[in-house]
């Protein structure tokens, strides 16, 4: 199977003339630890780092040195921190760090908060990176349309979770375009001028505070009778998917639904195979943003956290390179027959495909 022990990772990197992000693993889970696996990485050497570590105290997945069994909210926040510290190393200097996060209720005050209090685990957590200079730049919410049922009857029942985007630069890549979602409405062109200035032309509204938006960018496509954007408009922070079904036997499978529109957004398609640069999306179509004109390799996205792989099952869907990390051995083997079998099932449809073409 495709997987190294971290005891075995063998750094032919180090050894090669070629960039680090060339010839780094990738379509491997390394069995062990993530931060000390992560430690073993070469810094700048991933795309995106995309992860669902386990919740605090939720799920005992019985192996030694195991994330989430902690004695206190604040222990199991600060061995996260441990980690995304050296994913903030790892990540090229366009990277972004996807984190899905679920909360627990505490059942003890030594647990972090009074009983029966939400321990707030996310929130302590991405305060605390902001503080590391990790930019937040969104907190999603992953809606689930079919929640697991609860008994209690002083409180909502829990029903989302949050996904936080982090980025290390203003300046970090980002493909909208590629999840826009069709408008639902259309729009006549605005020619009656006092109707468009009330739209913005350029000057801020009275009632704006500093750190207000704009809405000049909808001017133009109003004025042109369009809704918004001509390839469709910003799906937003709010992902309703399904809660996923999965025959192993791992308690918490990441939806390969809810994983793959940030995938796109996140990992691009291509990258320079010499400096490492993003390719960037014009007309539909990604082009280099750099002045190389070399060969080029599939973004990668890195999981320290794998599970039951559904983080490179999509990554392949995708057309991208992945690299996982694992602690618990069951885990990786039944991530690696998962990902076998995701891969026999697509070469049969390719196969399938190829024969109508052929009239067969």
């Amino acid at each position: 199977m495709n997987q190294l022990t971290s005891t075995t990772l063998i750094h032919s990197y180090c050894r090669s003339s070629a960039p680090v992000w060339a010839t780094m693993p990738r379509r491997q889970i390394i069995r062990g630890d993530a931060l000390t696996v992560l430690r073993r990485l070469p810094s700048s050497s991933v795309d995106v780092a995309l992860t669902s570590p386990a919740y605090f105290r939720l799920r005992d997945y019985q192996v030694e040195g195991q994330l989430g069994m902690e004695s206190s909210i604040s222990e199991w926040v600060d061995r996260l921190l441990e980690v995304c510290d050296e994913l903030a190393r790892v990540l090229r200097p366009t990277g972004s760090l996807v984190l899905n996060l679920g909360d627990s209720y505490s059942s003890h005050p030594r647990f972090g908060a009074p009983r029966k209090s939400l321990l707030l685990g996310p929130a302590r957590l991405v305060i605390a990176l902001s503080a590391r200079d990790w930019i937040v730049r969104n907190f999603a919410a992953w809606v689930k349309p079919n929640p697991m049922p609860a008994s209690v009857r002083d409180r909502l029942n829990t029903t989302w979770e949050p996904i936080f985007l982090l980025v290390r630069s203003p300046r970090a890549f980002f493909d909208l375009d590629s999840i826009r979602e069709p408008h639902r409405s259309t729009r006549a062109a605005i020619t009656n001028p006092p109707r468009a200035a009330k739209y913005g032309g350029g000057k801020r509204p009275p009632w704006a505070g500093p750190l207000a938006g704009s809405n000049d960018g909808l001017l133009k496509a109003r004025a042109e009778g369009r809704s918004g954007h001509p390839l469709g408009k910003n799906p937003g922070d709010v992902l309703t998917v399904a809660t996923a079904k999965f025959a192993g036997h791992h308690w918490a499978t990441f939806p390969i639904g809810l994983i793959e529109p940030l995938l796109k957004a996140t990992v691009p398609q291509r990258v320079c195979a010499s400096c490492g640069a993003p390719w960037q999306r014009t007309n539909k179509q990604p082009h280099p943003s750099c002045q190389c004109k070399g060969a080029w390799q599939p973004g990668l996205v890195l999981d320290p956290f794998m599970g039951s792989g559904s983080t490179a099952v999509a990554a392949e869907r995708l057309g991208r390179d992945w690299l996982g990390i694992e602690l618990k051995p069951e885990y990786v083997d039944m991530a690696m027959e998962r990902i076998h079998a995701e891969r026999a099932r697509r070469e049969e449809v390719m196969k399938k495909k190829e024969e109508r073409r052929n009239g067969r």
